[in-house]
């Protein structure tokens, strides 16, 4: 009788549990020949942090903006971070300047945002921020691609906000 019991309680878990999953929104991020890309960083760890770093913040983003059971697809297809890179003889490594110019963040990418009973809906968006120098920061500026975040932030709120931002 113990054995039923048990062997019954995991049956529905594993049902609700695939249920949740199937419910749940998701974000399947493909990075297009990203050695072509304007400036992701110089060395290759830099392009793997750098990458990973945008990931996980289009994650959470579609996390928090997705409605239940939404797929969001985006390919990247360039990324030119906010700054240049100098080296610096004086810290002895690469260092990001930031001076506000013509060095603002961008990024080009295709999306396509899919939901059951929906016509997918699609588009390829050049994302930049001019003057991510003269906004105030909404944060931690000394976090990892702060700029380029923020950025990611307003485009995901503009496009996804009235769909479900959680």
């Amino acid at each position: 009788m113990r054995f039923l019991t048990r062997s019954t309680c995991l049956s529905v878990g594993l049902v609700f549990a695939a249920a949740t999953a199937q419910a749940a929104s998701t974000v399947s991020v493909t990075y297009v020949q990203q050695n072509k890309y304007a400036d992701i960083g110089w060395s290759n760890r830099d392009v793997e942090n750098n990458l990973k770093e945008l990931t996980r913040h289009f994650e959470t983003l579609a996390a928090r903006y997705l409605a239940d059971g939404q797929k969001l697809n985006i390919e990247v297809l360039d990324v030119d971070l906010a700054g240049e890179m100098r080296w610096s003889r004086r810290a002895g490594q690469d260092l990001r300047v930031l001076r506000g110019r013509a060095d603002w963040p961008r990024i080009k990418m295709r999306y396509t945002l899919e939901a059951a009973g929906q016509a997918p809906r699609s588009g390829e968006e050049s994302i930049a921020d001019m003057a991510y120098l003269q906004r105030s920061p909404k944060g931690q500026t000394g976090d990892a691609l702060y700029y380029e975040k923020r950025m990611l932030d307003d485009w995901f709120a503009a496009h996804f906000g009235a769909a479900g931002a959680k």
